[in-house]
């Protein structure tokens, strides 16, 4: 018991030095009112009007308020070839919290502000194969089990709402942050295939679990909280700090 106590203090004490690290080592997050907050594009989005072809995008922000010290938001935006605008698809809380569902489907653009924190492009995919992959999108969209429901911890949400989507088209090659917390959430089975799509996952409810990829490479998951190895990026992954390394998450 002394042991299991002994561990469990060192355990809250590393993540409090980790969200310590994060705090001092300039984590965007926003204490501006939510009405308030920019929502503005930065600029890294193609312009529909002058690209033809389909584009995928995903996209990841952290959090607004004190949520985005730990973890982030994500989306996915889907334009059809020839198409005027692109089509954002993202969980919010908010709407079930209100009884409505939790999938919202708008024209905001792609690289736009979440609540003032900027936005990070973490997978795209264009062309033919992007134009073929677009009706299984918007069929795993349609009928995404946890369209009812929303939590921040463990999940499901917006993470887990993502993660679902690189499952069904693991072309995108998805590789979430570490900060998206959520999407290790697996509410009616213990495994499933990585959000990449290159490897498998064990996961329990979200809370416990392990993840070996190509693309993500060897997570752990305790709590919620991704502590992993990216061979890959020759970077490691640590909760609310992110990915260390050669590239930034």
């Amino acid at each position: 018991m002394r042991r299991i106590l002994i561990w469990s203090a060192g355990f809250v004490l590393f993540n409090l030095g980790l969200g310590l690290f994060a705090l001092v080592s300039g984590v965007q997050t926003t204490s501006a009112h939510w009405s308030t907050a920019s929502r503005a594009p930065i600029g890294i989005a193609p312009d529909p009007r002058d690209e033809t072809d389909a584009i995928i995008q995903v996209y990841a922000a952290r959090a607004f308020s004190w949520r985005g010290y730990f973890g982030v938001h994500s989306w996915i935006s889907i334009k059809a070839p020839e198409a005027e605008h692109f089509t954002t698809y993202e969980v919010i809380g908010w709407r079930v919290r209100y009884g409505g569902k939790a999938v919202s489907a708008s024209r905001r653009a792609p690289d736009s502000r979440w609540f003032g924190a900027e936005p990070r492009l973490i997978a795209e995919f264009r062309g033919q194969e992007a134009d073929a992959a677009i009706p299984r999108l918007l069929e795993a969209i349609h009928h995404y089990r946890h369209d009812d429901e929303y939590s921040v911890w463990p999940g499901p949400n917006s993470n887990t709402f993502i993660a679902h989507l690189g499952r069904v088209v693991p072309e995108l090659r998805l590789d979430l942050p570490p900060t998206a917390v959520g999407k290790d959430f697996l509410q009616e089975r213990l495994w499933a295939k990585a959000p990449s799509g290159t490897g498998y996952q064990l996961s329990l409810l979200g809370l416990f679990g392990v993840l070996i990829a190509w693309e993500e490479g060897i997570e752990v998951n305790v709590l919620g909280l991704t502590y992993g190895i990216d061979i890959k990026d020759f970077s490691i992954k640590l909760p609310m700090v992110g990915r260390v390394g050669f590239t930034a998450a």
